[in-house]
């Protein structure tokens, strides 16, 4: 409904050809619309300010319209924005699988596009299990799978200030405080000085970072268990971006040393032209004492 209704009042605007542009590419977070520049041209910053003036006009809950400018960036997983229409506002409450998020769309990397994903590895985790959360943002993977499973703990670890302060209040808001420890810092370093052979469970939702710290994801393991590992993967035309991901992970743990199976792999969303977010889970069956250094 809300994607037929976003459609529509893009047509109105643009026309049919400039519309398809850009209704697709417009999220509700809370109270604000973010409209992603498009991939391909046509499309200029005042016919997305026409756009975002009938969607804060027609949409009485839509409070604020923001262009997410740039591609999401750097460690702290941040990108530029530009203020279209509305409350010059970037911050709101955001709402997940009956979980409630405050969060800043200009300081921490936030997209409902991972929604179906949050509840897939919230209802994957099992009761007693620990889980480590390498970068975990606002924390809404973390939150979700303390309120949706029955995990003794989770380490929800972020190196960005304002996410890791975001987070801390997430944790509050949904009252998981008994189960979600959060933790400021690199997540290479947390877990070589904290958390070294304690999980069962290893989350790596940074695709930029996730191979490179894939030997800390093992160290994590207090043995046998599980990593989920995000990736951003171009395929070209004839390719199959699932066997590239399931590969370069694959590449990745033996060159660890680490005997493994892939349990499942998955495309999580588009990201760019021919270009998608995936996710390879594995289990980890075994590691070389070296690999743990």
């Amino acid at each position: 409904m809300a994607n037929r209704l976003l459609r529509r009042i893009a047509e109105e605007v643009l026309g049919g050809e400039k519309a398809r542009l850009v209704w697709s590419r417009i999220d509700i977070i809370g109270d604000i619309a973010v409209i992603k520049r498009p991939f391909t041209g046509g499309v200029d910053l005042e016919d997305l300010k026409r756009v975002a003036a009938e969607l804060v006009r027609r949409l009485p809950y839509i409070k604020s319209v923001w262009l997410a400018y740039s591609p999401v960036e750097g460690p702290y997983k941040t990108r530029e924005f530009i203020h279209l229409a509305g409350e010059p506002r970037s911050e709101t409450v955001y709402v997940e699988h009956g979980c409630r998020f405050r969060v800043d769309i200009r300081r921490v990397f936030i997209t409902p596009r991972l929604n179906y994903e949050h509840i897939r590895i919230a209802r994957l985790v099992e009761p007693g299990e620990v889980v480590v959360n390498m970068f975990a943002g606002a924390g809404l993977f973390s939150i979700i799978a303390a309120c949706k499973s029955r995990p003794r703990t989770v380490y929800s670890i972020d190196v960005n200030p304002d996410a890791y302060r975001f987070m801390v209040e997430n944790v509050r808001l949904n009252r998981v405080e008994d189960v979600v420890v959060p933790i400021l810092g690199d997540a290479a370093r947390v877990v070589e000085e904290r958390l070294v052979r304690v999980a069962d469970r290893v989350l790596m939702p940074l695709p930029e970072l996730a191979l490179e710290y894939l030997p800390y994801a093992v160290k994590a393991l207090r043995g046998r268990g599980t990593v989920h590992v995000y990736l951003h993967v171009h395929y070209p035309r004839g390719t199959d971006p699932l066997k590239t991901s399931e590969r370069l992970v694959g590449e990745a743990l033996k060159a660890l040393g680490v005997r493994y199976k892939v349990v499942g792999s998955r495309r999580v969303r588009p990201v760019g032209p021919r270009t998608l977010q995936t996710v390879v889970d594995v289990v980890v069956e075994s590691v070389k004492e070296e690999a743990l250094g």
